[in-house]
């Protein structure tokens, strides 16, 4: 392990980073550094905006991905080298802002009998009713199952954070059945060779199967159960407010994108439309026009 990608280690380490971001963030610099084909603390703000350039123009990288590799950058310079950048060093790509995809209660029950098993069924019936990240779902464990409280425990989410989540009772049934059959130890959903965490690759696998399976035409992605969840509870009525603190969003304003995927919210007001007095599409009279062609 060289000098430089030890410090990098100890101060994202120092910040209690999650383990994802860590490896994303080593595999961005040593990235960012292969393309110079130089130790990157020999680098400046003109190799920082030219990488950028090659990330977008001759990579073409989504947006986000580009905008990871650079908080990886600046994380280096400002953060381990204590390098005074100002933040106009490492500008952002804009973000195109996207409706995320969701399913109708009826897709969703498609895609639930679609699953190529009861492992796979579990996880997708796991995923829709609790909202969690596919990152949370593969690290729960039997012990997180609280069936006398009837929740989910959640340890260290997305931003080490704890929280709780109502288990149904028909996942609860779905995962008893689960565990009689497959008797897991540690891990709800271990992977293969032995008692260590599924990985997210697979839990994006076992639904993109379970889409194929039911014919669904959408673009869906295991993160679109979160979406729908979230975009169902409030469709049925659940306030904003608790359906962050089921997520686990530390900003409201995350949870308000949700406002504008449920319909009865987007049916709430009246189309002006509607109130005008026009005449029935059916009675309209053909021009003179049409009536000589």
């Amino acid at each position: 392990m060289t000098h430089l990608r030890k410090m990098m280690l100890d101060e994202l380490q120092r910040r209690n980073y999650a383990q994802s971001t860590v490896v994303a963030y080593i595999s961005a610099l040593r990235e960012f550094a292969g393309y110079f084909k130089r130790p990157p603390d020999q680098l400046g703000p003109e190799h920082i905006r030219e990488f950028q350039l090659h990330l977008i123009r001759d990579r073409k990288l989504a947006v986000n991905t580009v905008k990871q590799r650079m908080a990886a950058v600046q994380f280096f310079f400002i953060k381990t080298l204590k390098r005074a950048y100002l933040q106009e060093e490492f500008p952002y790509p804009k973000t195109p802002r996207k409706l995320p995809a969701v399913l109708s209660l009826e897709e969703v029950t498609r895609l639930i009998d679609s699953a190529a098993n009861l492992t796979h069924r579990a996880m997708l019936m796991t995923l829709y009713s609790t909202g969690l990240r596919r990152a949370e779902l593969v690290r729960l464990k039997v012990s997180d199952i609280d069936s006398q409280r009837m929740v989910i425990h959640v340890h260290q989410g997305k931003g080490a954070k704890d929280r709780d989540v109502p288990l149904s009772p028909k996942l609860l049934e779905t995962l008893r059945e689960y565990w009689r059959r497959t008797k897991p130890k540690t891990y709800l959903f271990p992977g293969y060779g032995g008692d260590v965490p599924l990985t997210s690759k697979a839990v994006w696998h076992a639904c993109h199967n379970a889409v194929e399976r039911a014919g669904i035409p959408k673009k869906i992605s295991p993160h679109s159960l979160r979406h729908s969840y979230a975009t169902h509870l409030l469709e049925a009525g659940t306030d904003l407010r608790t359906i962050q603190l089921l997520l686990g969003h530390a900003d409201i304003k995350h949870t308000i994108v949700y406002l504008h995927l449920s319909q009865r919210h987007l049916h709430a007001a009246t189309n002006p439309l509607d109130s005008l007095p026009v005449s029935d599409a059916a009675t309209v009279r053909p021009s003179r026009r049409n009536k000589a062609k």
